[in-house]
C-alpha cells in the first residue's frame, strides 16, 4: 500500500495496519508475546515495539495539543532532542519502560491508537494534507506527521514481529 495522501486513505491505512498488527500479535502464545527477540536490536520484545509506537503517538498528540488546542508553540521533539538525535530519544523511551509489562504496553498502545484516530477525524482533508497549512508543522503537512505515527510505524512493527516469528 502506498503512503496515504488524503484523510480517507490515512484513516483506512491506519486502521488496517493497526488491525493487521493486532492480529499478528494474537497469533503468538503468551510465552512468545513476553519472550525476547533472538536478534540484537534496541527493541527486544513485543513490549518494546508497542511502547515505541505509543511514545511516538504521544509526540504527535502533544504536538497537536500544544500548538493547535492550547495555542502554545511547541516543537515535535521535546528538548533537547531533534530529528538528528532520534536514536537517543528512542533509547530514552526504551529505558523509561523497562518496568512496563507487555499487557500494560498493549493497553497503552490500544488507547493511544484510538486517541490518534479520533484526533485525525477532527481535522479536514485540507488541514491534514496541505503543506504548511499550520505554521507549527514547518514545511510539511500535519497528515505527514500522522502517517508517520500510525500506518508507517505500524508497518515497521509488523516487519519486526514477522522477523521474530521466523525465528520460532
Amino acid at each position: 500500500m502506498s503512503r496515504p495522501t488524503n484523510k480517507e486513505e490515512l484513516l483506512t491505512a491506519s486502521q488496517n495496519k493497526y488491525t493487521q498488527l493486532y492480529s499478528l500479535i494474537q497469533e503468538f502464545t503468551v510465552e512468545e508475546q513476553i519472550g525476547t527477540f533472538p536478534f540484537e536490536d534496541r527493541d527486544r520484545n513485543f513490549r518494546d515495539v508497542l511502547i515505541h509506537l505509543y511514545e511516538w503517538q504521544q509526540l504527535l498528540l502533544n504536538l497537536i495539543q500544544s500548538n493547535h488546542v492550547d495555542g502554545v508553540k511547541a516543537p515535535f521533539f521535546p528538548a533537547p532532542y531533534t530529528m538528528r538525535t532520534t536514536p537517543e530519544l528512542n533509547q530514552k523511551f526504551w529505558e523509561s519502560h523497562q518496568q512496563t509489562t507487555f499487557t500494560q504496553a498493549l493497553t497503552l498502545f490500544e488507547t493511544s491508537h484510538a486517541k490518534v484516530m479520533n484526533v485525525i477525524n477532527e481535522f479536514s482533508n485540507e488541514e491534514l494534507f496541505s503543506k504548511k497549512f499550520f505554521t507549527w508543522t514547518g514545511s510539511t503537512s500535519l497528515g505527514s506527521y500522522c502517517v508517520s505515527a500510525t500506518s508507517s510505524h505500524y508497518d515497521w512493527a509488523i516487519k519486526k514481529i514477522r522477523k521474530y516469528k521466523k525465528t520460532l
